[in-house]
């Protein structure tokens, strides 16, 4: 409760004030009754005009308060719990920017995002129906009990009678209903999966006329929803002719036994009429309730899944007194294995010694699942080593300031991903102060300039989100261009020439040797050419080690680095002239 009171922040005032406008409508309409009993037993029944347009307009003025009440008591909780839902919002998204990868693998992107959207937007739908239904309804039903009492002691317990029934009745359907809203939550995880998937493959999806099967998995992942929804419906349908089962028989049982009060016991219509009132007003606001009721079992699932993401800690945290500076590019791997499952699981890399002196260029080859990508992310410290050291500048990695070591590591994953924005924009993510001559510089050093002249706005073009309107060389060339623009200590490509020609592949890597000589440069590549005159090769395989050594003592040595080079010779991805 805490932890959602604490997400109000500055609304706390409105949230604080809504109830009270809600308390003041109450208590017009507990007072309307009270003047129309008087206006009928004193006025109308005593033929008494005077008192009939005195509690008249007594009653049209407490009519007016109630309504400006509840307008303004309305606006400050609807205010309340879209700033509420802001601030939820916003601290996940905060937190969530704090998570490791294995924390955001924990959880995966679909889940995530509805968690952001769905369960915040169920969250603040509960807060508002709290806010003002949930203030006003048991005040509503306390004022108006307490003033049945007044008027008939012995019809007044009818209200209570109910109550038991009702409790029982409520936490039955809690019990039943609520593990089937857990799951369809999931279940929208699974949803949003299967919509993002589409909608970032449309592209191959329409390649391969694929349409109806995407089609097929959107209405089953749908389907499913729906019957879960249904079946939870089912049970909380029973919420509401429960709730009319005891109005009506309320209403009843007074009626009859009012009126035969009215009869022997000299008791008035007036009294009748406003006993009568309030029993319509406890019971609408019993239904109310109810509906609340309904909401809060939604939305209890849903505030579950969001604690999960606020109470996750990133199990990747700053030492204290962390080292907050990078002396060099060298990096050395000590007995090193790895495994995304921690100390205990499958091992994706074993046995890791390599020693890279500052400067270095560093080719890395192997076959797919070989773990070459999984080694590089480790030293930005994506991930955290399991088991031995990593050492970057002499320094174990876990000893850096998370943010400290990154911003001196450069990396080009496999999957580019340019923003949506203009060319320049996506630039200055790799340094937001960097100049136009700058920017220039590092795209003439991608080979990525020659490409943008020809654009019609050049560097101001725009790029679609994830660079949609830009070849898969182009998005490439703008991320290693972006890479090289953070003036990094350790450059690292993980095939991220794939998509360029051998040509261009070449004139990149003179472009290194000769403009960031002091960087250190680590080369995943598929082609040999990529890599032969690196200043040591390391051949991977099934994530151990099989060799490393230069382009020549490999050929020599190493069956799967020669086995690799003479398919590609005879292939015709021989060494380019411009190497």
């Amino acid at each position: 409760m805490k932890r959602w009171i604490k997400c109000l922040g500055e609304y706390q005032r409105d949230a604080l004030l809504s109830p009270l406008f809600v308390a003041i409508e109450v208590v017009m309409d507990v007072g309307i009754p009270v003047a129309l009993a008087e206006m009928i037993d004193k006025g109308m029944a005593a033929g008494n005009m005077n008192e009939v347009l005195k509690m008249g307009i007594i009653m049209m003025l407490m009519c007016t308060v109630s309504l400006i009440s509840g307008f303004v008591g309305g606006r400050f909780s609807a205010r309340a719990a879209a700033g509420f839902a802001k601030n939820l919002r916003k601290g996940m998204y905060y937190k969530i920017q704090d998570f490791s990868f294995s924390n955001i693998d924990k959880f995966s992107t679909n889940s995530l995002v509805t968690r952001l959207t769905t369960d915040v937007t169920n969250l603040q739908n509960s807060a508002q129906m709290i806010l003002r239904l949930c203030a006003r309804a048991p005040l509503m039903i306390i004022f108006a009990v307490i003033m049945a009492f007044r008027v008939s002691t012995e019809l007044a317990w009818i209200f209570l009678a109910v109550i038991p029934f009702l409790a029982i009745g409520f936490v039955l359907i809690t019990l039943n209903a609520h593990p089937i809203f857990i799951k369809v939550f999931r279940l929208y995880d699974r949803l949003n999966g299967v919509v993002q998937e589409n909608v970032r493959g449309v592209r191959v999806v329409k390649n391969y006329v694929r349409e109806a099967h995407e089609v097929g998995k959107f209405e089953d992942s749908s389907e499913e929803i729906f019957q879960k929804f249904v079946k939870a419906e089912k049970i909380l349908a029973f919420n509401s002719p429960m709730m009319q089962f005891s109005m009506y028989v309320c209403f009843l049982v007074i009626s009859w036994l009012g009126a035969k009060m009215i009869i022997s016991d000299g008791f008035t219509t007036g009294q009748l009429t406003s006993l009568i009132t309030y029993a319509i007003q406890v019971l609408i606001n019993l239904m109310l309730l109810s509906v609340i009721f309904v909401m809060l079992v939604i939305s209890k699932a849903s505030a579950g899944r969001i604690a999960e993401v606020m109470d996750e800690t990133s199990d990747m945290q700053n030492k204290e007194n962390p080292v907050m500076a990078v002396p060099d590019g060298s990096i050395k791997f000590n007995n090193m294995s790895f495994s995304y499952r921690g100390v205990g699981g499958k091992l994706c890399l074993q046995d890791i010694n390599i020693h890279i002196k500052s400067g270095q260029t560093v080719g890395i080859i192997g076959g797919t699942g070989s773990g070459k990508s999984t080694l590089v992310q480790l030293i930005p410290r994506l991930y955290d080593v399991t088991e031995g050291t990593l050492d970057v500048g002499g320094v174990d990695v876990r000893e850096y300031d998370i943010e400290t070591l990154r911003n001196d590591v450069a990396m080009v994953l496999q999957k580019n991903v340019l923003f949506a924005g203009t060319i320049k924009e996506n630039m200055r993510w790799g340094n937001k102060e960097a100049t136009d001559e700058e920017i220039l510089h590092a795209c003439k050093l991608a080979q990525a300039d020659e490409f943008i002249q020809g654009l019609q706005d050049k560097y101001d073009t725009w790029i679609e989100q994830g660079g949609s309107n830009v070849s898969g060389g182009q998005r490439q060339r703008l991320c290693i261009a972006r890479a090289l623009l953070k003036r990094p200590k350790i450059l690292i490509l993980d095939d991220s020439t794939s998509a360029v020609d051998t040509k261009t592949d070449a004139l990149i890597r003179r472009a290194f040797r000769e403009e960031i000589p002091n960087t250190t440069k680590l080369i995943i590549a598929q082609r040999i050419s990529s890599v032969q005159n690196a200043d040591q090769i390391i051949v991977m395989d099934n994530g151990r080690i099989s060799a490393i050594g230069t382009h020549e003592s490999l050929l020599g040595q190493n069956e799967i680095y020669r086995e690799v080079y003479e398919s590609q010779q005879k292939g015709g991805l021989g060494t380019d002239a411009a190497e």
